[in-house]
């Protein structure tokens, strides 16, 4: 697409040259107009002032070839011309010239014209222009002449305008040159014009895209009070405006992560007496029994909830980082599997002495949120698979045996709160199981993706890189 820059140059270009143009044409037209007029005044007055100084008041008889070659004599004298005088054969019809005689051919109509006064006319003939006139002596008379005798004669006098046509073609040339002058004048003018014009632009479109990466700060200057300073000041204003609303949106935010974060840590030590306490009722078997292990239950799921808003608070403030250790990925799934009771519900595949450098308490999260995930929602045994990344680090593959996630869920699985019995009015976990996994990996550098496989059931696919090469990196 074309910049706005050349549009502009492109359109001041084009005026500055159709103006060129039309100034050059008007010249060109009022000059030729002036030059064939002078040319053609300067030879009808030649051939008046001829007629009257050749051609007497009264004529003798048979003079009348006399005075024709006397007129053509004297209307030859100047260069580029010829001139013929024919005698009349009845007072109102005239002789056409012999060939030869001028340079273009006389027709009828023009001679019979030129009988009752001077007429002229502009003829092009073999691409040259002539001018030719024609026309008699008025009130002279032949004394006792009766015939052809009894009238003066018509004089034709064909006038060449090659000097006009040489001028105009130098005129046609200079205005050419001088139009070429004026398109680079106008091409150089029109881009410093526009680079006047778009230099408060480029520095709007700069702070828009600084506004837009987040320097809620970024202002223009404005100068002057055309329409430009106006979109300057607008911006500033809108900048302004959008740096007070995300001010109060960022203040809002942090003041909830704060009350998140304080009443998760305000619940967490009653609810961690109220689990210690319904277990021991329920191991002593005091009370309803039934009653008293679903208490201990929506307890330790009211603990679990907790633990997890603790955690997400955490990731949203910022405060997470990573403890890194040299973990071998065998032992610490193991670990994991055992640690929940899970090791005979998964089928563990991978390779034995896998070093990867990452957080142990992190990982162990992960992989016990996928494969939590993996038993709920499907058939056991579960499927784990881990293996060295051909871009480096641990790529582990979690796999169940149930009938996968709905279409609807696939791209939202790691959104917080979300499940899949959400139609449900209640159901086992947080809904921020996945969302945390996915904030560790996320955190490691690495990724986390959910889909469904061909043969059925749920995959999750996690990578994390190894955080000894990134820093070698």
């Amino acid at each position: 697409m074309t910049s706005l820059r050349v549009r502009l140059a492109a359109a001041f270009t084009a005026v500055v040259l159709l103006a060129a143009l039309m100034a050059s044409g008007i010249s060109y037209v009022l000059m030729r107009r002036v030059m064939l007029q002078r040319a053609q005044d300067a030879v009808l007055t030649d051939v008046r002032n001829t007629l009257a100084r050749q051609v007497p008041p009264e004529l003798p008889p048979d003079v009348t070839y006399v005075v024709s070659a006397q007129l053509e004599a004297a209307l030859r004298s100047v260069p580029g011309r010829k001139a013929a005088a024919v005698p009349m054969w009845s007072h109102d019809r005239v002789n056409l010239p012999p060939r030869g005689k001028l340079d273009v051919p006389v027709t009828r109509e023009f001679a019979e014209r030129a009988v009752y006064g001077l007429v002229f006319q502009r003829v092009v003939r073999r691409g040259k222009p002539y001018l030719l006139v024609g026309g008699r002596a008025e009130g002279t008379e032949v004394v006792d002449g009766e015939g052809l005798n009894a009238t003066p004669p018509v004089v034709f006098v064909s006038a060449s305008l090659s000097r006009e046509a040489a001028d105009l073609r130098t005129l046609t040339t200079a205005l050419l040159i001088a139009d070429a002058f004026a398109l680079v004048f106008a091409v150089g003018l029109a881009l410093l014009a526009t680079r006047g014009v778009l230099r408060p632009v480029r520095r709007l479109g700069a702070a828009a895209r600084a506004l837009g990466e987040g320097a809620l700060t970024t202002r223009v200057e404005e100068r002057g009070s055309d329409e430009l300073a106006d979109l300057a000041r607008t911006f500033n204003r809108t900048a302004g405006a959008l740096e007070g609303t995300v001010t109060e949106l960022r203040a809002m935010e942090a003041a909830s992560r704060r009350f998140v974060a304080d009443v998760s840590h305000e619940l967490r030590t009653p609810l961690t007496s109220m689990i210690a306490m319904t277990d021991v009722m329920a191991q002593d078997g005091d009370g309803d029994g039934q009653a008293v292990r679903l208490v201990a239950q929506e307890t330790r799921r009211l603990g679990q909830l907790v633990e997890h808003l603790i955690e997400i608070s955490r990731f949203d403030a910022g405060a997470a980082g990573l403890v890194l250790d040299d973990v071998d990925i065998a032992a610490a799934i193991t670990a994991t599997l055992k640690a929940r009771g899970w090791r005979d519900e998964v089928k563990l595949d991978g390779p034995a002495e896998l070093f990867v450098r990452l957080d142990p308490r992190r990982f162990d999260v992960i992989i016990a949120n996928l494969v939590g995930n993996a038993l709920k929602h499907g058939r056991p045994p579960a499927s784990l698979h881990f293996q060295p990344a051909d871009t480096g680090g641990v790529r582990v593959v979690v796999a169940d045996r149930g009938p996968g996630l709905p279409h609807d869920l696939v791209d939202v699985v790691f959104d917080r709160f979300v499940k899949a019995e959400a139609a449900r009015s209640r159901s086992e976990g947080s809904g921020l199981g996945l969302s945390i996994a996915k904030e560790n990996a996320v955190l490691h550098g690495g990724t986390l993706e959910a889909a469904n496989a061909p043969e059925g059931g749920a995959v999750f696919t996690l990578w994390l890189p190894d955080q000894g090469d990134e820093e070698c990196a």
